[in-house]
């Protein structure tokens, strides 16, 4: 079950907690979503709009703006059926990086060096 992925991943990110939005489990760090879980096939991640341009681009089979108005700002849908683990944590890590304040990616960039392991 991807969606059990999705949410170590996204739980592993520094300040992230889980909540719920319109009845669906979301990610956020200090109360801005950045990723959720709409359905079991399904999640959606917080990009900039250059960002979801490059992987809808590059990888349409995996990546796809959310319908409408939500999409036109960046909330970009994974499958979760195509997209493997590095791609969920990479996703989720960008989406994080883009809502979470400069001074905690910035603690959190530093840590990553400091560890040797860079999320």
């Amino acid at each position: 079950m991807k969606h059990q992925i999705v949410r170590r991943l996204a739980l592993a990110l520094p300040q992230a907690e889980e909540k719920s939005h319109f009845g669906k489990a979301d990610f956020r760090v200090r109360n801005v979503i950045f990723a959720s879980l709409p359905d079991d096939d399904h999640a959606v991640v917080k990009l900039q709009h250059e960002q979801q341009e490059m992987l809808v681009s590059t990888v349409p089979l995996i990546f796809e703006p959310v319908k409408g108005s939500w999409g036109r700002q960046g909330w970009t849908t994974i499958i979760l059926a195509n997209a493997d683990e590095l791609t969920l944590k990479s996703a989720l890590l960008t989406a994080w990086r883009n809502v979470a304040p400069a001074a905690l990616v910035k603690l959190f960039d530093v840590s990553s060096l400091t560890d040797g392991s860079r999320s």
